[in-house]
């Protein structure tokens, strides 16, 4: 990054060009001042305006913080996506108050691409990593990540939990020190999660798929994730006299595997109210490269003792429900978690001045196609939630003495769902969030990316979604009436051989064989698997191994694959990212 560039960020000058008149006063995280706030072209404005928000003075008082959250495995199973079973009241109050992306979607649906990707914002197929077993610096390029930009901003940059996936891909560090101002934070209990601390029906401790557990009896008498929002919450505590602006990642574990939380939250979901997935059968036109095995729950004790057939062995029927109470359960309990952070957010004084990025790293099957996992490239497994609370900007900032997120108690029946606050139906993706925060914050957004761009530090391969957010003072901007026939997804996943096999699902680099990549409109969702060189990082699109084409309105849950009956050909190089 050019000196100059980076020297614009703190004065009113960039490219030359003054950001501001003097005279302007964009103090937007004052809630008198922004209704207050007059623009050039009518009366008083409930919200800050256009003009404020493209010419804010850089200072202190004036800037945004950023809170991100991640959850592990969440799809948009939340009540604010329409799921009427699920309790998630938390959650639902800051979709409320923020803007909601109904169809945004991961770039690859497992943990270290998807995060590698989402926070550097480049593709999968630009940070070379498709497995857990490389470090992108190193590998790929010396790219530049979310958090990283805001710490070179002037931010103070902090991690809590599972942020970056941890191991080789974040070179057993989270990034550090790149990413963040001081070391990362992982909870001591998370060493726990794998090991047998679930109580079976016959009395003995084991490590389970299924384990709803009485807190007081675990190790340590914790989870993981009381302990993140215990140390996110002491960290805001210590940043609301600070002067510096801050930048809070905040990683939950569940509902991750294994369901391992308090067993409390499973009294919310009792069995007779548990419903099999819509379609919980093997597609028969489902290409066999396309299914993953889901190895990883297979190895579980509970699941093994069930003796299922591999490949396509289906799980019992009252079992199926059991994992779909389970997962339930665990999304309620990081609500709560959720809850916890946010109230102590609004306690701290903070909210009206802290953006708030909420979304997930990927989905997770829960019986669709006779799938339990992650590992593919269908809807349930790629599309995520995701929603960005702006101060004075997605919702009103709150008066003297209210809170915009008052802790509500899934077990309480009061806390009915609330309707999400403004929504967007146009397909986006995971590899937004990087020039969409930027923009969010007034920073300058990294310009789009060339091909190739391994030898360029910051830019971005995502669009920036900031054309979404609308206000009423921003009616007639020509931007916002997008066309949602016009937006495309991006996602892929990597296989080691045409047929299901014990490495389907998280092939290393080595055994990657085939690449099925896929592309997702608003009206269907078209899938190639071609063949794959892992030593060139290249795919052959002429080397067409199976193919998959679902039209959404005809058939939304993605079973009927009328590829071999529809005139298709390679995958269209005009819709390549």
């Amino acid at each position: 990054m050019e000196l100059k560039q980076r020297l614009g960020y703190f004065s009113l000058f960039q490219g030359g060009e003054q950001l501001a008149p003097p005279n302007i006063s964009c103090r937007v995280l004052n809630y008198a001042c922004t209704r207050k706030y007059t623009p050039m072209s009518g009366g008083p404005r409930t919200y800050m305006g256009k003009e404020c928000w493209k010419r804010r003075l850089w200072n202190p008082t004036d800037t945004l913080n950023v809170l991100l959250i991640i959850v592990d495995d969440l799809r948009p199973s939340l009540g604010c996506y329409g799921e009427k079973l699920v309790k998630s009241p938390n959650i639902d109050q800051l979709a409320s108050h923020s803007l909601l992306f109904q169809n945004a979607f991961s770039q690859q649906a497992v943990c270290a691409p998807s995060r590698v990707s989402f926070l550097t914002g480049r593709r999968p197929d630009t940070t070379r990593l498709y497995d857990f077993n490389s470090y992108w610096r190193v590998h790929a390029g010396n790219f530049s990540t979310i958090p990283q930009y805001f710490k070179e901003n002037g931010y103070m940059t902090m991690s809590v939990g599972k942020v970056f996936h941890p191991g080789i891909s974040s070179n057993h560090s989270d990034d550090s020190p790149y990413s963040w101002s001081f070391p990362p934070y992982h909870p001591s209990s998370e060493k726990y999660e794998n090991t047998k601390t679930c109580r079976g029906q016959d009395g003995e401790l084991h490590a389970n798929l299924l384990c709803p557990v009485d807190v007081t009896d675990v190790p340590e008498g914790t989870l993981p994730d009381k302990q993140s929002t215990e140390e996110a919450i002491r960290l805001l505590g210590k940043m609301e006299t600070l002067t510096s602006p801050f930048f809070l990642a905040v990683g939950y574990h569940k509902p991750h595997i294994p369901f391992r939380y308090p067993k409390e939250f499973q009294k919310l979901y009792p069995l007779e109210n548990i419903t099999l997935a819509p379609d919980p059968h093997v597609p028969d036109g489902l290409p066999p490269v396309a299914y993953n095995p889901w190895m990883d729950i297979r190895r579980r004790e509970d699941v093994q003792a069930l003796n299922i057939s591999v490949p396509y062995g289906p799980i019992p029927v009252d079992f199926q429900r059991k994992i779909r109470q389970s997962y339930f359960a665990s999304v309620s309990y990081l609500d709560s978690e959720v809850g916890r952070l946010l109230s102590a957010l609004d306690d701290l004084h903070l909210a009206n001045r802290t953006i708030i990025a909420f979304t997930s790293d990927h989905g997770w099957a829960l019986g669709e196609h006779g799938e339990w996992a992650k590992y593919s490239n269908f809807d349930v497994t790629t599309r995520v939630p995701l929603m960005f609370y702006v101060p004075g900007r997605t919702a009103l900032l709150p008066e003297p003495g209210k809170k915009l997120f008052p802790y509500r108690d899934p077990f309480d029946p009061a806390s009915e769902s609330m309707d999400p606050g403004r929504q967007v139906v146009d397909l986006v993706e995971l590899v937004s969030l990087f020039p969409t925060l930027t923009g969010l914050a007034g920073l300058r957004v990294p310009p789009r990316c060339p091909i190739p761009s391994f030898h360029v530090e910051v830019c971005r391969e995502g669009q920036n979604l900031l054309k979404h957010f609308r206000f009423h003072d921003l009616e007639e901007d020509p931007y916002l009436d997008g066309n949602p026939r016009e937006s495309i997804a991006y996602s892929q996943y990597p296989r080691p051989a045409d047929s299901p096999q014990w490495n389907s699902d998280k092939p290393s680099l080595k055994d990657i064989k085939i690449m099925g990549y896929s592309i997702r409109t608003i009206d269907y969702r078209y899938t190639v698997w071609v063949g794959f060189n892992p030593n060139e990082f290249l795919a052959n699109f002429s080397d067409i191994h199976a193919g998959e084409l679902y039209f959404v309105d005809s058939d939304p849950l993605q079973d009927h694959n009328v590829y071999n009956d529809s005139q298709h050909g390679g995958f269209p190089q005009s819709l390549m990212p």
